[in-house]
């Protein structure tokens, strides 16, 4: 009942349903669907500093839990590790927020998880933007 609870919380990408879908116990894939769904919807109303609060928490907990739910994720998924936005837009909301220290933390541990940002430069690439962005050239 649970997983399906969580389920139908990262399919519907409805707010309230994953944010309490978070405290559910489920299965590795759906638990990484809803964290991620979670971070896409806060981070889209990242102006209200709630939001941007719960954005950035949930980001932690799904950058922490993400070695141990990268696993399954690729298995269902035929060995294929999808993109996963959470990094990008949580190195995006603490560049806004000014912890560019964080930020290029965040893009190092995608790139060493193999991750690709859809980006031709990738992660390496939004450090380098970081870095000026916290050198005041952009």
């Amino acid at each position: 009942m649970e997983a399906d609870a969580a389920f139908d919380a990262w399919t519907s990408q409805d707010l309230e349903k994953l944010q309490q879908a978070v405290s559910l116990k489920t299965n590795s894939v759906d638990r990484h669907f809803v964290l991620m769904g979670l971070v896409a919807e806060t981070y889209r109303r990242r102006q209200d500093p709630e939001m941007a609060a719960l954005c950035a928490s949930t980001a932690e907990t799904h950058i922490r839990e993400f070695p141990t739910l990268m696993g399954p994720l690729k298995d269902s998924l035929d060995g294929i590790l999808p993109r996963v936005p959470t990094f990008q837009q949580y190195a995006t909301l603490l560049t806004e927020q000014g912890d560019f220290e964080r930020a290029k933390e965040v893009c190092r541990q995608a790139i060493e998880f193999g991750l690709l940002d859809g980006t031709k430069s990738g992660f390496e690439g939004r450090i380098k933007r970081i870095e000026k962005k916290e050198l005041g050239v952009l």
